[in-house]
Order: structure tokens, then sequence, then C-alpha cells
């Protein structure tokens, strides 16, 4: 019995841990008992262990315990630990092995079918886990676990690849308030969380993924721990305690792992939840708004970079105001029956604008004069109609320096001898790009000829194709 416990001492210093040295009683009847611990340690994982011969055989499984056939997860054969540790939990300290928190996800007894070196097969019978499994040993200490039987719930759903976000047509507040819910409109990137194994994948509204721009936001994937969950929200830098589309700029078109850490630190971002389209095996999709937001709120998602803010059923009107004082662009309404529809603008959800803004494919550039002589005067931008790029004004304010320099370069890159416009064409000074490059600007108004008024320049986006940039909606 010493010889199979020598590893797991020789890793821990007794004095320090509370963990279990290893000395129960010798002579005490064998039973087939389990253990699943849920360990927050460096990285969230789970560690499954089973009774047998006198220890329990130990298994490190970073995205828990599969509950549909159709995946395989990893299962890394560790030490084994003493039959202690199946009632052990609580905070292994700094600088010990495995520090971090162990808490008991489910324990009970099972079944052996087979118990070999390189396959085990056995049926749980536990609080949270039930069925058959099978690991199997796939390479030195790597094993995989399968579920071997169909899951308990007949109507399960696996956790879906992709859902495009539902998006919002411009409009003004509603008449019937009382059957709608407002919240406040954020000025971010849109995000959809895929939570899954402790676990969060992000993904940008044209399905490019973004995780590793933001890691601040990682810690929401262990806050959610073995649940499964796709939500929607948006990536926010905050600025003197109100978003800011400009500082987000610094955040989204980073490629440097060093960069990321460093401003992750200085400038943080939040992911703000609103909204829960996926939970433990079941699509809420065609649930109404109002069910859907209640299983968001109960699982309480609030941490030091994520946030589930309030939503306000009825007096959009209060709110909108309290909107405008502040200085944010403005309110969403969301009807309270209304389902979620992946990738559609429905009448459902509506954008209440204090601040009107637009994205608008960049196709050429002006040159400045005086201060900007020989570099970036004005954007020429334009929307999409009918599959043709057409001219829609210059933007020619809202830059910073370092804003300019960075869009130079971009558009030299991009340089081309011909108009990608169609139609009304721009001024003939005008040097061409291709129109690959997306801007965010603010505007009074869209005259006539369908020209934005006084633009001013807030960023860059590249979570939108510009194929898919049209005229700003009417209101």
């Amino acid at each position: 019995m010493s010889d199979r416990l020598d590893r797991y001492r020789s890793k821990r210093d007794f004095a320090t841990t509370p963990e279990p040295g290893g000395g129960e009683a010798a002579g005490e009847e064998p039973r087939e008992r389990f253990v699943v611990h849920e360990h927050h340690a460096r990285r969230l994982h789970w560690d499954l262990r089973l009774e047998r011969d006198g220890v329990l055989v130990s298994w490190a499984v970073p995205k828990g315990i599969p509950p549909d056939p159709a995946r395989n997860h990893l299962a890394v054969h560790t030490e084994d630990h003493p039959l202690e540790y199946i009632d052990f939990s609580g905070d292994i300290p700094a600088g010990q092995y495995g520090a971090g928190t162990m808490k008991i996800w489910d324990r009970g007894t099972y079944e052996t079918h087979k118990f070999r070196e390189n396959e085990v097969m056995i049926t749980f019978h536990g609080e949270r886990l039930h069925g058959r499994y099978v690991l199997f040993r796939t390479r030195g200490d790597d094993w995989m676990i399968h579920r071997m039987d169909p899951p308990e719930d007949p109507d399960r759903e696996p956790m879906p690849e992709r859902i495009a976000p539902m998006l919002a047509r411009t409009g003004t507040l509603p008449r019937d308030e009382e059957n709608w819910a407002f919240e406040i409109k954020w000025d971010g990137v849109r995000a959809i969380g895929y939570a899954e194994g402790g676990r969060l994948r992000l993904e940008s509204r044209n399905g490019n993924d973004i995780t590793p721009r933001y890691p601040e936001l990682r810690g929401l994937g262990p806050a959610l721990g073995a649940r499964e969950a796709v939500l929607d929200g948006e990536v926010v830098a905050f600025e003197d305690g109100r978003p800011s589309f400009q500082k987000l700029q610094s955040r989204m078109h980073l490629t440097s792992e060093r960069t990321v850490r460093r401003l992750s630190q200085s400038d943080p971002v939040v992911y703000i939840v609103f909204d829960l389209l996926y939970l433990d095996g079941r699509s809420l999709l065609d649930l109404r708004y109002d069910e859907r937001r209640e299983a968001l709120l109960e699982l309480g998602l609030n941490g030091p970079a994520w946030q589930t803010p309030a939503h306000h059923v009825g007096d959009g009107a209060r709110l909108l105001e309290a909107s405008r004082a502040q200085g944010l662009e403005g309110i969403i309404a969301k009807r309270l029956d209304c389902p979620y529809t992946p990738g559609r603008r429905a009448n459902g959800w509506v954008k209440v604008k204090n601040v009107r803004r637009a994205d608008a494919v960049i196709g050429g550039w002006l040159p400045g004069e005086g201060g900007r002589s020989g570099r970036l005067g004005a954007l020429v931008i334009g929307f999409y109609e009918d599959g043709e790029l057409r001219y829609a004004g210059r933007v020619g304010t809202g830059f910073t320096q370092a804003e300019l320099a960075r869009i130079g370069g971009l558009l030299d890159e991009r340089a081309r001898d011909e108009s990608p416009f169609a139609g009304r064409q721009p001024p003939r000074e005008t040097r061409f790009v291709e129109p690959e490059l997306v801007c965010v600007v603010d505007y009074s108004e869209v005259t006539n000829a369908k020209t934005l008024r006084q633009p001013s320049y807030k960023g860059l986006r590249d979570d939108v194709e510009p194929e898919e940039v049209g005229p700003p909606e009417p209101v």
C-alpha cells in the first residue's frame, strides 16, 4: 500500500496542505465508490477517482465527464490517492502541488465491467453522474473517457457549433411599453460566448474566434464550471465610467500576445452578457425573451470582467432620457414575447439612439492640407446597395495622431488605380483603395443624395464584412 501512495506523498508537504496523508484503517471492506472533484487550480479541471485495491485510482479530466456519447474527453492518468480523499474538499495552499480550491462535484458508487491496465469500463450511480462509461489508454498517461449509453435525457441537444447573433432594427420607442423590456445599448463589439468544460470561446459577429484578444474574460469559463452555455453579449471598454468604442480600438486588432497581455491589465474590457441561447443540453432560442432573461439571471454571471446588466420592463422613455444625460449611445427595446432569431434583423428588437451611428466601407482617401499635408486628410466612404458600392461622403474628423498613422499604413497596403464606387463618384483627387476596411462613424443626418452629413470617425471594426454594410436604416 505504501508503495502505491509514495508518488502521492512525495508531491505534498502535509505540514502545509490540508490533504489527507493516507492512513485509513486496514481491513475495511473494499467498496466500489467514486468521487469527481471540481479542481480550481491553475486551470480548472475535474478529477475522477475510483476506489480500487485500497486506493483511489485517479484521472484529471480537463473538460469534465462527457454527458453525450458524441464527444470523447481527454483523461490524464495521475497518481493514486488515499481513500480518505473521497471526502476531501478545501483549499490547497499556494506553492503546494495542485494549489487551488477542491470541491466535490459528485460522488456515489459504480459497477465494474472491466478494470484492466489499458481499459476501464464501469457504470456510475451518483447524484449527478449516471450511465456506462469506458476509459481507454491512448499513449503514456493519456486516456480518453467515452459515454457508452445514450444520455439520460433523450431530448438533450448538443451544443451548437455556431449561432449567428440576432440583430435589431433602428426605430423609435414602442407605444405599448408595458410589453417591452429596455436595455442600455453598449458601445462595443458583439460576441457570442461558448462555455464548455470550464472554458470560454468568443466569436465575433462574422464568426471569427476573438478569444485570444481578451484573456481577462477567460475566467468566465471557470465561473460557469461544468455548465454548458451559449451566451450573447458585447465586449466593452470603459472610459470615465462610460463605454468607449474608441478606447476599444486599442484592443480589437492586436496580434502580439505580449501586447495583449499588457493591455489586458492596463486597459481591461468587460463582457456584457444580455442573453442566454443554450444551457445544459437545451436550446433556448424558441423561448420568450423574458424567459431567457430569467434563466440568465439565475446563472449569477457578475465577476471581475463580466456582468449581466439590468433590464427594465416598461418605462423606456425614462431609460432613454437617462442614457442621453449620461452621454450614452441609446437603448435597445426588446419585446417580452420575442424568440431569438439567429442572423436576422427582427422587429422584436429595436435600437433607439441618442446618437446616429453607422458602419461605412472605406473606398479611398483624400490627402490632407496644412498640418496634415502629405498624409491622410479624410476617408472616402460608401455603402453597398444591390451589390455595388455607392459613394456616401468623406470623414475628416475624429482621428488621433496615432490613428491617422495606423490607418495610413492600412490604406497604403490596399491602394488601387480604379474607383471601387459605382455611379456618383467622389472628388477627383481621391486616392482609391480596395474596399476591405469598415469604419464606424457618427453623423447628423442623411441627405437626399444619400450622403452622410457631419460624419465623425469612431474607429475600425473587423467583425463585419464590407459587403454586409448597407445604408443607415431610416428611423
